[in-house]
């Protein structure tokens, strides 16, 4: 039991605050007894090794039945970031949440929903910068030198692109998802409303995803933006900011070669 409650304190310091603790035990504990009840001494395995995988793997399907991304959630998501991008396209300008779900056929109520469901599983501070499955959720302890080295500048690119942000979008997500505050007080600070920021955070996520992308995995970036008009030259300039903003040099000197944040 003590062995559970090991690996259970080890994986809650790499997962989202929101993973229940009781849940990770209960998981924890039927894997122990399970363990028992299968453990062959006679294959030269120590009881505690052989428990300890059990155990792990058990906590990983726990995390993974956890996981936001069902299907239907996904599907949802990406036809409301579509749908938005088109709107914005041909607006030249942020749609109303009226507007996408026009476009959408659905109600207000069912976007709201969907970036709900969205927003409650963004894992983003400096241990990531992307929705995550349960396997991604948990940082690999054991990263070689080259996926560590993959990973600070990733977390270099992060902290650009974020500082790139334009100073309302750059506001609601240091405010929103770094510094935890109610969304209701963000609106209060920027005198609008709450499905305003809601706006202002979908369109700051979708301009992170796809500047980080371009630098880092242009295969899942959007399709390069048309050179011409007022929305598409923002977003390559935007693009290019988070670009000149820093060398591989600065990046990997903002955390430390474990993969740890440096203080300013």
């Amino acid at each position: 039991m003590p062995l559970v409650g090991h690996l259970v304190r080890e994986m809650l310091a790499r997962v989202p605050a929101h993973v229940n603790r009781d849940d990770l035990m209960s998981a924890g504990y039927a894997a122990l007894v399970h363990a028992a009840r299968g453990f062959d001494a006679e294959r030269g395995v120590p009881f505690a090794r052989f428990a300890a995988a059990r155990v792990r793997g058990a906590l990983l399907d726990e995390l993974r039945g956890l996981d936001w991304a069902s299907r239907s959630v996904r599907q949802r998501a990406r036809r409301t970031d579509t749908a938005r991008q088109e709107l914005t396209a041909e607006l030249g300008r942020t749609p109303t949440i009226q507007e996408v779900a026009a476009r959408l056929g659905v109600t207000v109520e069912e976007i709201e929903n969907a970036d709900d469901d969205v927003h409650r599983a963004v894992v983003f501070s400096l241990q990531g910068f992307a929705t995550a499955a349960a396997d991604d959720m948990v940082t690999e302890p054991s990263a070689g030198p080259e996926e560590m080295l993959i990973r600070r500048e990733k977390l270099g690119y992060l902290k650009h692109a974020v500082d790139a942000l334009p100073e309302r979008l750059r506001a609601v997500v240091q405010g929103y998802f770094f510094e935890e505050r109610p969304m209701a007080r963000i609106a209060e600070e920027l005198g609008v409303t709450e499905s305003r920021v809601s706006q202002l955070r979908a369109e700051a996520l979708g301009l992170l995803r796809d500047g980080l992308n371009t630098h880092l995995d242009p295969s899942l970036a959007a399709d390069s933006p048309a050179k011409e008009g007022c929305v598409a030259r923002r977003r390559t300039a935007y693009y290019e900011q988070i670009a000149v903003r820093g060398t591989l040099h600065t990046r990997l000197a903002m955390t430390s070669p474990d993969g740890l944040p440096v203080a300013a």
